[in-house]
């Protein structure tokens, strides 16, 4: 099957990211990497649980946290695990796009989903000058990056506008072109960046998105080559012949 016919397979929530908490140890180091700081005001926009909020205040000393998701079932978990800690966070349950976050000086936004994005675009225009935006994976649409641990990314408010994607690829990646070492190390950072525990698939995920970075690149025009690397011809003959998931048809 093709590429775009696997992904259909999977279920949406696993896509947008909805229910794919990210590892404590990914979250300090996005904490890390914001500076996360005793003044911060900090929202967790899809928090799925209590973990960020919590470290953000335990460990980062932030004068406050709140996590909002619109699932009630997660939201009256983490306020249970929460419950007798004492310490200043703020759980609710409600859709994002409804929120008042007008006090965040930070806000770690994950979402997937064009409809909410471009919804929030428009609230984020609205927070004051200075604040931080970190994403996973790529930037808000249309905006070049502030600063790039990848795969975290930091827009600031006002925004930065990129000219096209072009300009806003090679601006996250940090390079003048796009190779396979480049799609695969960066590939590799987004993978261990979601991994938990189970890290049996990794592999498998690290293909893929490298194969995906590598033909996006080229769609583009900024890959070093205009040849296949025959490394990228390996992999995508192994995702054909043992996957049955094909990527040819993308590279004419």
């Amino acid at each position: 099957m093709k590429i775009e016919e696997y992904l259909e397979t999977l279920p949406k929530n696993l896509l947008s990211g909805e229910d794919v908490q990210l590892p404590e140890k990914s979250l300090r180091e996005i904490f890390k990497f914001l500076n996360l700081r005793k003044e911060d005001i900090f929202f967790h926009l899809g928090c799925n649980n209590e973990k960020g909020v919590e470290i953000a205040v335990n460990e980062f000393k932030v004068t406050k946290a709140i996590g909002i998701d619109n699932n009630l079932k997660k939201i009256q978990n983490a306020q249970k695990n929460m419950e007798g800690k004492n310490i200043n966070t703020e759980l609710i349950h409600q859709n994002i796009e409804e929120a008042n976050i007008s006090d965040a000086t930070v806000i770690l936004f994950w979402f997937t989903d064009e409809n909410v994005i471009n919804k929030m675009i428009k609230k984020f225009d609205k927070l004051k000058p200075g604040t931080k935006i970190i994403t996973i994976w790529g930037p808000l649409p249309n905006c070049l990056p502030d600063k790039v641990n990848f795969p975290y990314i930091i827009n600031k408010v006002p925004f930065k506008k990129a000219e096209n994607l072009q300009e806003q690829l090679l601006a996250v990646f940090g390079v003048k072109c796009i190779d396979f070492v480049t799609a695969w190390e960066f590939a590799e950072r987004y993978t261990k960046s979601i991994s938990g525990s189970e890290v049996k698939n990794d592999r498998f995920l690290t293909i893929i998105q490298t194969l995906i970075i590598w033909i996006n690149a080229k769609e583009l025009g900024v890959v070093c080559t205009e040849e296949v690397p025959e490394s990228i011809k390996t992999y995508i003959s192994i995702m054909k012949m043992h996957f049955d998931i094909d990527f040819e048809h993308l590279l004419k």
